[in-house]
């Protein structure tokens, strides 16, 4: 028979499955068969009696093409939502759009130019929702194409009526238990934007302002200066220095343009003060800082007079300082927020522009002095600066108390300072009539602690990170100064201005919400929203106007948990996990747990998981400004979804997550050595049907067995790594398996059987149940991960199937282990891992070309390893399969220890013409030579039986020949 033909009677591979993945254009062609088939409302329908698990979407803003950041947190709920679904619960996932707030508003001001200014709020809200709408859509297509399951076509949409009536029944029941009021306080706020910001809307940038060191001298409500000195001998110094206006207080600041709003000078009582002589001036500043002071005022210190803790305190409230270009006395007072880390030790405050100012303010009884507006102009009570920004102000306001004789120092100064997450410009404090949450009344924070507490938290450390923040919040400012979004619904008496109780519109508001939308705040009167025989607690008047603040942004998203959780019939209260970047510990998952735990006294999740952001490969945050970003749709037409999917997965995201191309291209082999071993395997499932050839695990191979039960073991970790969201580590597990113990090893090892065994063989059959079995399991591990692949590979699963791999759950592998077995053959693939760097030396060394040409003898040593002794002995028939050799010979001990003795200490070594290689863990010795006899024309193993046959007794029985 002519060689050729030899081939033709090989069970070679053969299969339909495409070797080139082509994703870009195959995975859409497998959505639009999702889509046909209806995939998830049937796998909701497959589920229907499982046990429900919930995963809450955090609604992203519907503003612009979903870029890698999104595209991170959305293919995350995705690998838990598929995950738990194959772990057999029922998980409908709906997918949210946030779809108010700054973002869209500030882009169709834009577009409309000087026609902002006149269009009226009902009108600008339509365009608003157009604009918002217009991004769900195109939002919606790039998610699909990411390959996120859910319900596409049932979102929850923060604009939606039901979900604004909703939300303003979480905002009434905040009010009925008094955790919501009104009244003057400081905010961060944005005078481009002309609105206030939570501390969630607030990004840190680096700022250049002036870094001045200004003196204010005590006052003659000072009467005995004298007694401020700790030691009575310095006390006559001071007190002529003070009738000489030479004694001042020190205070450090970086916002000049505050200085006309100054009320007063805080210092810490548990520090000591002290008063530097310099020339005919005494400076007082804290003891601790006083040498830095001195240091960057450039004073030439000739004396420092400790003062009297006592004598300081005394005066604590009274108005003992002359502010210094203003006929303004302000107080001296005490507080916590004072520290030693930079300054004086002593604090310009102004109540009226800074949060821990206000606070103390009010516990002085001083009232907030603001004289600027909204635009960050200064008012007319601003004296000489009314009319100017309040930036371009700083610099003639040092130059006034360098006038004044006021200025001790000044320098630019780079720091981080807040600025608007929306126009990035940087904000001011500013003290306007707002509505907040008390965040201590009925100890809601102490209450929200307690919740925090009871949720597990992925990683561990993030719940140290919102429960710090919990601690130091300050009340949570609700009010924002916009159009677009959901209106608090007040209303005022027109005769004299007095705000009514919110209450007193709720029950309607809410009814109206539910059928028209917040529109409806808009488009009809006053008088349709309040109660009726409303009457001002003031005045008496019964007509009323409407204001027009709107909600902050995340209390609409915060109000989530009772306008989705809490009314989809599908879902439950609570989630039980919420996922979104690590910074929504001060955004959305802090907003949900004030609404929940105000609302409902419990947090709205049983878990939080929290990832990190994407950057480049130089760790710059990725942005389109920078050039270092891309569209995801962008991305996945060049590499695929399944290939950004697994990017994702490879990393750790609970970090920040760098992307680049070294990344995409190593995750991209990777895909293709996942790809290109499940296509090996289903070339060898061509004529198998597992109903019909499938072998009893019984009666299957040893080594088949062993696979098996090594994989029945990976599959447990993969189990475990879901339940837990380690995404990364099932990532590595399975391709450490496929790589190297399916492909490498296994397929390797089994491959002679697969080819040339009979085609109903035993040794064949029992490879390929192995591997049936193997693939059937490894597609629902994969699907999580490789939605798109998992699919393709399962559709050409022989055997029955269902509609989709989708629609399956993680097979029970329990049945399979066999520790005992995988632990028997640990040490023959250590041996196995030696043979090959023989072989691969005498490859190199031009003795064999593959490793059938080889023939190896090998041995242990017969005391440390007098066990693998025995097993290779027991083991020899298979080690000749395991080595891919035609001969494999036992060395005997005495042999062994000869050729080991010529070692010389190396491990690869010459030994009478072959090639040798000792090693001391495991203690063995090998010799390759080239093999005898000859090679058989089909399997290409060499065998010496005499005569003059081209096929070995295996291959001649099976071609019959």
């Amino acid at each position: 028979m002519a060689e050729t033909d030899y081939k033709s009677t090989l069970k070679l591979p053969r299969t339909d499955f495409p070797m080139k993945a082509n994703l870009p254009k195959r995975e859409p062609e497998m959505l639009k068969h999702w889509d046909e088939a209806g995939l998830y409302q049937r796998l909701m329908e497959a589920r229907k009696d499982a046990q429900l698990w919930v995963l809450h979407d955090g609604p992203p803003y519907a503003n612009g093409r979903v870029h890698l950041g999104t595209a991170l947190n959305k293919i995350l709920k995705d690998f838990v939502v598929r995950s738990r679904s194959m772990m057999g619960y029922r998980t409908p996932f709906v997918p949210g759009w946030d779809c108010h707030g700054m973002p869209i508003e500030h882009k169709v001001s834009r577009e409309l130019g000087d026609q902002a200014r006149t269009i009226s709020k009902l009108e600008l809200r339509k365009l608003c929702r157009a604009e918002a709408e217009k991004w769900i859509d195109l939002q919606r297509s790039d998610f699909r194409r990411l390959g996120v399951i859910g319900d596409w076509f049932k979102p929850y949409l923060t604009m939606a009526p039901e979900y604004d009536a909703a939300e303003i029944g979480v905002l009434r029941k905040m009010v009925e238990r008094g955790y919501v009021y009104r009244g003057l306080r400081p905010v961060h706020w944005c005078f481009d934007c002309r609105t206030a910001l939570a501390e969630a809307e607030v990004e840190y940038r680096e700022h250049v302002s002036p870094s001045i060191y200004v003196a204010f001298a005590f006052n003659s409500n000072l009467k005995d200066a004298g007694a401020l000195a700790a030691d009575r001998i310095d006390g006559a110094e001071l007190d002529a220095a003070h009738k000489a206006g030479k004694l001042s207080a020190v205070i450090w600041t970086t916002t000049p343009w505050t200085l006309p709003a100054n009320l007063g000078i805080s210092l810490n009582e548990t520090f000591d003060y002290v008063a530097l002589k310099a020339g005919e001036h005494y400076y007082v500043v804290a003891s601790r800082l006083a040498d830095n002071v001195a240091k960057e005022c450039g004073l030439a210190v000739e004396k420092r007079i400790a003062l009297s803790g006592d004598a300081l305190k005394a005066l604590d409230g009274q108005d003992i300082f002359r502010h210094p270009f203003i006929p303004r006395d302000v107080k001296l007072m005490y507080a916590e927020h004072v520290t030693a880390d930079a300054g004086t030790g002593l604090v310009h405050t102004a109540p009226g522009h800074g949060y821990e100012d206000f606070v103390v303010g009010k516990a002085y009884g001083l009232t907030p002095f603001t004289p600027v507006d909204g635009g960050g102009v200064f008012t007319a009570e601003g004296g000489d600066w009314a009319g100017q920004n309040v930036f371009k102000a700083n610099k003639s306001i040092v130059e006034r108390l360098a006038a004044a004789g006021a200025l001790l120092h000044a320098q630019n100064f780079s720091h981080s300072y807040p600025h608007c997450w929306r126009c990035h410009n940087p904000l001011i404090f500013l003290a306007t009539e707002q509505w907040f949450v008390s965040i201590d009344h009925n100890e809601l924070r102490v209450k929200v602690i307690d919740a925090i507490d009871k949720v597990k938290w992925y990683p561990g450390w993030s719940r140290d990170r919102i429960r710090n923040m919990t601690e130091t919040r300050p009340d949570w400012c609700i009010s924002r100064q916009r159009a677009w979004g959901v209106p608090i619904p007040a209303v005022k008496c027109a005769k004299c201005d007095e705000v009514a109780p919110l209450l007193a519109t709720m029950d309607r508001v809410e009814e109206i919400f539910a059928r028209e939308g917040s529109d409806a705040w808009y488009s009809r009167p006053a008088a349709n929203f309040v109660a009726p025989g409303l009457k001002c607690q003031r005045c008496g008047g019964a007509d009323f106007v409407k204001q027009e603040d709107i909600l902050d942004v995340w209390f609409d998203s915060g109000s989530s948990q009772a306008a989705v959780l809490g009314a989809r019939p599908e879902l439950a209260w609570p989630a039980d996990a919420y996922l979104e970047a690590v910074e929504q510990a001060r955004g959305w998952f802090g907003s949900s747990l004030v609404c929940a735990v105000s609302e409902r006294g419990a947090a709205p999740f049983k878990s939080v998981i929290s990832h990190g952001l994407t950057v480049d490969e130089r760790g710059r945050k990725m942005s389109k400004s920078l050039g270092n970003s891309e569209d995801a749709v962008d991305a996945v037409g060049r590499m695929g979804a399944d290939v950004l999917r697994l990017v994702y997965a490879s990393l750790d995201y609970t970090a920040d997550i760098a992307l680049g191309q070294t990344i995409f291209s190593a995750v991209s082999e990777s895909y293709r050595k996942i790809r290109n071993t499940c296509r090996f395997v289903l070339g060898n499932l061509a004529d198998f049907d597992p109903a019909r050839d499938a072998v009893e695990i019984s009666d299957m191979l040893e080594f088949d067995r062993y696979i098996l039960a090594v994989f029945s073991q990976v599959s447990e970790v993969v189990r475990h790594c879901y339940e837990e969201f380690d995404f990364q580590t099932a990532y590595r597990t399975l391709s450490q398996f496929i790589v190297v113990d399916l492909s490498a090893t296994y397929v390797d090892v089994a491959r002679d059987r697969l080819y040339c065994s009979a085609e109903k063989s035993l040794e064949r059959r029992s490879a390929q149940t192995a591997l049936f079995t193997i693939l059937d399991a490894l597609v629902r591990m994969l699907a999580p991960l490789i939605p798109f692949t998992a699919e393709e590979v399962y559709s050409y699963l022989p055997g029955k199937k269902e509609l989709s791999v989708h629609l399956l759950t993680l097979n029970d592998l329990s049945s399979w282990n066999d520790t005992k077995l995988v632990s028997q053959w640990a040490p023959l693939l250590r041996i196995r891992d030696e043979a090959l760097k023989l072989l691969e030396a005498m490859r190199k060394a031009g003795t064999i070309g593959a490793p059938l040409d080889a023939a190896i003898s090998l041995g242990a040593d017969a005391g440390s390893e007098s066990a693998l002794a025995e097993t290779i002995k027991q083991y020899r028939e298979v080690l000749k399969d395991l080595f891919i050799v035609s001969e494999v010979a036992i060395l005997g001990d005495a042999e062994a220890a000869e050729i080991r003795s010529q070692a010389g200490g190396r491990e690869d070594f010459a030994v009478d013409g072959s090639f040798a290689r000792a090693t001391a863990n495991p203690a063995i010795t090998l010799v390759g030579r080239h093999a005898s006899g000859v090679k058989c024309a089909r399997c290409w193993k060499y065998f010496d039986e005499g005569g003059d046959h081209q096929l070995d007794a295996r291959c001649r029985a099976v071609v019959g020949a």
